[in-house]
């Protein structure tokens, strides 16, 4: 993929925790990847919306069986992490 050079403007506490546990030449690919999972999040709320407005709301069961699953997988990736020693914070779903 090809690339090109932005300026933005980041908090720099978290820029430079961040640039810290990545070092400099990862921080990039870091903030690159950021992007991409925002951006995939922005994709699957428009997906919801619109499952939504062509389904109509979930009912309390499922919002209940979708929780257990989010758990569930949140749990596997921490686990991950853990023995990748990646210390991630697992899979973070806003709610």
């Amino acid at each position: 993929m090809a690339t090109k050079k932005y300026t933005v403007t980041l908090p720099e506490e978290l820029a430079e925790e961040i640039r810290s546990e990545v070092g400099p030449g990862g921080f990039s690919a870091y903030v690159s990847q950021a992007m991409e999972r925002q951006w995939e999040r922005d994709r699957l709320g428009e997906l919801v919306v619109w499952m939504q407005e062509e389904g109509g709301p979930l009912a309390e069961e499922e919002l209940a069986a979708a929780e257990a699953e989010r758990r569930e997988l949140d749990r596997c990736f921490t686990e991950r992490d853990a023995a990748s020693g990646a210390g991630g914070a697992g899979l973070l779903v806003a709610g």
